[in-house]
């Protein structure tokens, strides 16, 4: 029986026998990707992780010696190399630079999956390490708030690749941009303790996601957000310095020291990124959408003010720093473009865009922050509104609130009727780290 999953519209382009030559050697990567003894792959080495431009150069050759700092054994938890058969496409979602991502069925238990399958047709030595180093990431990082790995799962020919991953109805960026207003200043603090929560576990297990942006957070119908997309994660060892590409973060999200061109970063970035999502979320559009990267500064520079050695020690280091004299601004102009967030509000958005990566806030940090503790308290996630799903074709039926409740244009915080579901009053300054579960009442 044929595989309805190597149709044409999907099907790889490589060539049939070059794929036949190394079908034992993906079988031998998937074995290490499950946790047998096979060699591991470094990811240590000042080598750089190269961005979806230039991720074709980035094969992991099975026969390379092993780092012995590398990918550890990735646990017993991932049952690898089952058939795709076992699961039933219903309908694509979306496709990125490493890969297709499927909506399924688990043709013996029902449960709806994602499925992404991956893009091996330029590798000649197998998985690209971009895969191995999402896959390993995944397993590193349980927690609630980031998506979760199932299994691999392959073509009976092996001629196609696929993780199983839970599936989840919304990415953030449509949500919003489906959404006639932002988001409640209650349920902004939800989904920013959510994804701070999970940012602090990568980072604790010195991981640096290094692609954090709307389109990249998923949420599902009960107010859980979850981190996704690790194709561009790093992990490193401590402490955390090396000499690594530019060429991450997609570029409104990206930090100053990478436009900069700094050789050296952190977890900094990530904290960046964090900021100018909190920034989307409250006024429902990109913070600085840059056309290029020196527009980027120019936008950045405009909002925050043009830095120096006293806000920022080392900036007249940095290589474009060298190369432009760019126009001084003055510092800086938060208030005047979010009235709606209060002075804690302000004070966490600014830790979180501050210039210099030593002093930037850190996710432990912003987790305590009193933004979450002040009034209108953290929403409980059971308390927040459904949407349909896109990716799973839903629709909105043609008499119901285009907006629902919860969200502004219906019901506001101070409006809600005093039968309605109480938000939670639950000690949101403890959500930290891996051990963090959100209750739903």
């Amino acid at each position: 029986m044929n595989s309805k999953w190597n149709d044409d519209s999907d099907s790889d382009h490589g060539n049939g026998k070059k794929r036949a030559a190394n079908a034992a050697k993906r079988a031998r990567v998937s074995a290490e990707v499950s946790g047998s003894n096979t060699p591991n792959a470094a990811i240590h080495s000042s080598t750089p992780v190269h961005s979806s431009a230039d991720a074709s150069d980035t094969s992991f050759d099975i026969n390379r010696q092993s780092h012995p700092s590398s990918y550890a054994l990735m646990g017993p938890s991932l049952v690898s190399c089952r058939s795709v058969d076992r699961y039933e496409k219903l309908n694509r979602i979306e496709e990125g630079s490493y890969g297709i991502v499927y909506r399924a069925r688990d043709r013996e238990t029902g449960e709806i999956v994602a499925l992404k399958k991956l893009k091996l047709e330029n590798e000649k030595n197998g998985f690209p390490v971009t895969t191995l180093r999402e896959i390993h990431t995944l397993l590193l990082s349980k927690h609630p708030n980031i998506v979760d790995v199932r299994e691999i799962v392959v073509t009976p020919s092996y001629a196609g690749v696929f993780i199983v991953m839970e599936f989840v109805e919304h990415d953030l960026k449509s949500l919003m941009d489906a959404m006639r207003t932002p988001f409640l200043q209650s349920e902004i603090k939800t989904l920013m303790l959510q994804l701070l929560s999970a940012i602090d576990c990568l980072h604790s297990k010195w991981i640096v996601h290094r692609d954090l942006k709307t389109s990249n957070l998923l949420m599902n119908n009960r107010g859980m957000m979850k981190v996704a997309d690790f194709g561009l994660a790093r992990r490193f060892g401590e402490p955390m310095q090396g000499f690594m590409t530019q060429l991450v973060v997609t570029l409104w999200y990206r930090a100053p020291e990478l436009l900069l061109g700094a050789k050296e970063y952190s977890t900094a970035i990530d904290m960046w990124s964090i900021g100018c999502i909190f920034a989307e979320l409250v006024n429902k559009e990109p913070l600085m959408p840059g056309r290029g990267e020196i527009d980027q500064l120019d936008k950045i520079f405009k909002l925050l003010g043009t830095p120096n050695e006293k806000v920022w020690p080392g900036f007249m280091n940095l290589p474009v720093a060298k190369s432009f004299n760019f126009k001084h601004q003055p510092f800086h102009n938060l208030r005047l473009r979010f009235p709606s967030l209060t002075e804690n509000g302000i004070d966490l958005l600014s830790k979180l865009l501050t210039y210099d990566p030593k002093t930037r806030i850190t996710a432990s940090e912003a987790l305590k922050h009193p933004y979450f503790t002040e009034s209108p308290l953290p929403k409980d996630p059971s308390l927040f509104p459904t949407f349909p799903s896109k990716s799973a074709g839903e629709k909105r039926k043609i008499n119901s609130p285009s907006v629902p409740y919860g969200v502004h244009g219906g019901l506001d915080d101070e409006e809600v009727p005093e039968d309605a579901p109480q938000q939670s009053t639950m000690n949101y300054q403890t959500m930290q780290s891996t051990g963090f579960r959100l209750r739903f009442m």
